[in-house]
C-alpha cells in the first residue's frame, strides 16, 4: 500500500483555507487503498505529526508520496517543492520551477508576454515608492486605465485585493497594502464576466484534459470575486458557465496554452475575464482548493469525476 502524507496548514495567509483541503483529502483518502500521514505545518512553519513538531527529513524517509494541500506562501511558491525535489519524493502539483513562477503575478505576465494572450494592463508599485504616491497616482490612470484594481504580487485567494476607481481609492489601497507587502500590483480594472478553467493531465487520453468553463457570478454588492465572498457561500458558480461556444473555446484553448507555458504538472486552474467576446488572462493556481465545493472538484464533477476519482488519479500521477 502506498504511503501518502498530506501536507496542509502552512505559514501563510490562507492556512485556514489549506486546513480545510486537506481535511477534505484526508477523509476521501481513508476509503481508499492507502495508508494515510496528516502533517501539519504550523503557522511559524513548523512540520507537525501527531501533534509533535518533526524533522521533514525523518517524516519524508517513511514516505511514498506527498499531497501538497498547502496554499499560498511555502506551499505554492516553490519552497516546500524543493525540499521535496531534494528528497526526491514523489509529489503532487507542479516543481519548484513554475509554482515560484505562476505565484509571483508580475513574472507570469512576463512569462506569458511573447505567446499573444490579452492580458489587462499593469503597473508594479514598490514600497519604496511611498512618498512619492501623489505623483505616482496620476500616472498610474494615464498609463493603465481609468478603472483600476490593486493586488500584491505574491499571494493568492483574493487576500489584499481591491477594486480601486479613483484617485483617492487608489492611493488609500496603496497606502494600507504596501505597509503589508513589498510590492503590489495596479491592473486595469476590466468590466466583463468572470471564468475559471482547470486543467488536468493525463487524463481521458489527453495530456491536458481542460475542465469545463465555470463563470464566477459574485454577489452585486461586490465588484470582484472578494476573499471574503469566495468562502461565505454569496458567489455563484455556474458550471457550464453561460458563454458561447467560441469563448468557451478560446477560454479552455488559453487555459492549456498557460498551463503548458508556466510548465505546470498534474493540474492547475487560470482566471479570466470575458469581455466584448475577447477573453483577459488574470493569474494561474498551481494548487487549487480541494474541497468537494471547490471551483476545480466542482468542475471535474460536471463531467463525471467524482472526488474520490481526482484525489485518487492526482496521487497515482504524482512524479518528483
Amino acid at each position: 500500500m502506498k504511503r501518502v502524507a498530506v501536507l496542509r496548514g502552512g505559514p501563510s495567509q490562507e492556512y485556514d483555507v489549506s486546513m480545510r483541503t486537506g481535511q477534505a483529502v484526508l477523509e476521501v483518502m481513508r476509503g481508499l487503498d492507502y495508508i494515510t500521514k496528516d502533517i501539519v505545518v504550523s503557522r511559524k512553519g513548523e512540520w507537525l505529526h501527531d501533534g509533535f513538531v518533526k524533522d521533514p527529513e525523518t517524516l519524508l524517509d517513511t514516505t511514498d508520496v506527498v499531497f501538497l494541500a498547502l496554499h499560498g506562501a511555502y506551499g505554492e511558491d516553490g519552497q516546500v517543492q524543493r525540499i521535496l525535489q531534494r528528497k526526491n519524493v514523489p509529489f503532487t502539483g507542479s516543481r519548484a520551477m513554475p509554482s515560484a513562477i505562476a505565484f509571483n503575478k508580475e513574472l507570469t505576465k512576463q512569462t506569458l508576454r511573447s505567446i499573444g494572450l490579452k492580458m489587462p494592463r499593469h503597473r508594479r508599485v514598490s514600497r519604496a515608492e511611498i512618498d512619492t504616491l501623489d505623483e505616482e497616482i496620476k500616472l498610474i490612470f494615464s498609463e493603465v486605465g481609468s478603472e483600476l484594481f490593486v493586488k500584491p504580487i505574491l499571494g493568492g485567494s483574493s487576500i489584499g485585493a481591491r477594486y480601486t476607481p479613483t484617485e483617492e481609492t487608489l492611493k488609500t489601497a496603496l497606502t494600507e497594502l504596501l505597509e503589508m507587502y513589498e510590492h503590489v500590483m495596479v491592473e486595469e480594472y476590466i468590466r466583463g464576466k468572470e471564468a475559471t478553467v482547470g486543467i488536468l493531465n493525463n487524463f481521458r487520453n489527453m495530456e491536458m484534459y481542460p475542465l469545463p468553463v465555470i463563470e464566477i457570478v459574485p454577489p452585486r454588492s461586490d465588484t470582484f470575486y472578494s476573499n471574503e465572498n469566495k468562502y461565505n457561500g454569496t458567489t455563484k458558480l455556474l458550471c457550464p458557465g453561460r458563454f458561447s461556444y467560441h469563448e468557451k473555446a478560446l477560454l479552455s484553448e488559453a487555459a492549456a496554452t498557460v498551463h503548458k507555458e508556466i510548465g505546470c504538472d498534474q493540474y492547475s486552474r487560470s482566471d479570466f475575464i470575458v469581455k466584448d467576446g475577447d477573453v483577459y488572462f488574470l493569474e494561474i493556481n498551481t494548487l487549487p482548493g480541494l474541497t468537494p465545493h471547490s471551483n476545480f472538484p466542482k468542475a471535474a464533477s460536471s463531467v463525471g469525476i467524482n472526488f474520490s476519482d481526482l484525489i485518487s488519479h492526482l496521487v497515482e500521477t504524482a512524479t518528483v
